[in-house]
């Protein structure tokens, strides 16, 4: 699972990497979402090997710069939860098959040079090859800038819950279309 795109190296992270992945992480809290380290929100930030490296049908990925972790995606076998999502919604998306994406973050720095997608890529693979798994679910905060465009392209929204509040999260949900597996496609075309 790895790939090249410029100077860049996405893989799935090592617990070598953990140190700079939480760091792309905690700044993003504080310099882009300007609210810092939150323990409800952000407790997996601080057990990233027990979040994302030890459980089976968990993930994190990782852009390196030389030895520099730059960006970072996970994947967790969890749906949203309500609060503070809509209890619909939560109901959608529970259960063993839902595989939601969390910390999808690039540096400033390193942005529009196809990071995030390459990222989400490697994860959306990942999912696909995991048994289980039956969907791809995310939010994001539409304040943060180049976001929404973003998932637009790589996803389908499910539920749009901003309220014009720029003081709050301005969240829209989405699922990512899992790709069907090159063996079911064959057979689907033998078949008349």
């Amino acid at each position: 699972m790895n790939e090249h795109h410029h100077a860049h190296e996405v893989r799935l992270a090592t617990a070598a990497d953990l140190p700079g992945a939480r760091s792309v992480m905690l700044d993003t809290f504080y310099r882009e979402f300007g609210h810092g380290y939150r323990p409800q929100w952000h407790a997996d930030v601080v057990d990233l090997e027990g979040a994302y490296l030890r459980p089976p049908r968990h993930a994190l990925f990782v852009a390196v710069d030389g030895d520099e972790v730059v960006a970072t995606t996970a994947v967790r076998a969890q749906g949203p939860a309500s609060p503070p999502h809509p209890a619909w919604l939560a109901e959608r998306y529970s259960g063993a098959g839902t595989a939601q994406l969390f910390r999808v973050y690039v540096r400033p720095s390193h942005r529009r040079r196809g990071l995030a997608r390459a990222l989400v890529g490697a994860a959306v693979r990942f999912v696909a090859e995991t048994p289980g798994y039956e969907r791809i679910y995310l939010h994001t905060d539409t304040r943060v800038a180049g976001a929404e465009a973003f998932w637009r392209s790589v996803a389908v929204e499910v539920h749009d819950a901003r309220d014009g509040d720029v003081e709050r999260h301005q969240t829209v949900h989405f699922e990512i279309p899992l790709p069907v597996p090159a063996a079911a496609g064959r057979a689907a075309v033998g078949t008349a």
